[in-house]
């Protein structure tokens, strides 16, 4: 992991951005190309050193390639979204597939924009989505709205819906039959953070212990 620029009076007017690539070429290209309008604070080349990257930067924007050595963005952004909720993130990814685009916004991207990306698209996108916006490539647009077109009303659980998407996760690997131990580490969370998460699960699924939460799960097909 690389520090980016000083705090410099001038730099803090700019987006704070960290950059996540595992090729130092690119992540070089785009310092080259963008770094005189935003202010890229630091960059990592895989998942582990992504989290503790944006946990000691907390840049505003992330800048995200999706798939790394040790995992996938989606990955960055389940472990940092539930902790820095204002962290918003925007994949930069040589890869135009649907499937990638759709995995990104359902662990909580905000955005997803192609390395075909001119170098003024992409500081518009970063300063889009900084300022709450959700931005995609036109062609990646039409991926998000097939899917959430494809999702019948009637199919939406309602007590599914009150669960948080990290409570969700949570239920998906209990499910599995993951300890809480090996969910933390698939998560990258504290043990502590698992129970806490199942505990609220049970409260607002009325159940009593995780065998039960287990069999709920299973019932709808959850794993």
């Amino acid at each position: 992991m690389t520090v980016g620029a000083c705090d410099h009076p001038r730099m803090r007017t700019r987006t704070k951005v960290f950059l996540v690539d595992d090729h130092s070429l690119f992540r070089a290209g785009i310092r080259s190309e963008i770094a005189d309008r935003v202010w890229i604070v630091g960059e990592a080349s895989d998942v582990t050193g992504a989290i503790e990257g944006i946990q000691a930067h907390r840049p505003e924007v992330v800048l995200l390639d999706v798939h790394l050595p040790d995992g996938g963005g989606s990955a960055v952004i389940r472990a940092v979204a539930p902790d820095q909720p204002d962290v918003r993130f925007l994949a930069l990814s040589v890869s135009d597939s649907g499937e990638d685009v759709i995995d990104i916004i359902r662990a909580g991207g905000r955005g997803y924009v192609t390395k075909t990306v001119t170098a003024d698209g992409l500081v518009d996108a970063i300063r889009r989505v900084a300022g709450g916006d959700a931005y995609f490539s036109p062609r990646l647009a039409g991926y998000v709205l097939d899917a959430f077109a494809a999702i019948p009303i009637a199919d939406v659980d309602s007590d599914l819906a009150q669960l948080t998407a990290r409570e969700r996760e949570v239920l998906q690997h209990v499910a599995r039959g993951y300890t809480y131990r090996e969910i933390a580490q698939q998560l990258f969370i504290s043990i502590k953070t698992v129970e806490s998460h199942v505990s609220s699960v049970l409260r607002k699924l009325q159940l009593d212990n995780r065998h039960q939460l287990s069999r709920w799960a299973a019932e709808r097909h959850l794993d």
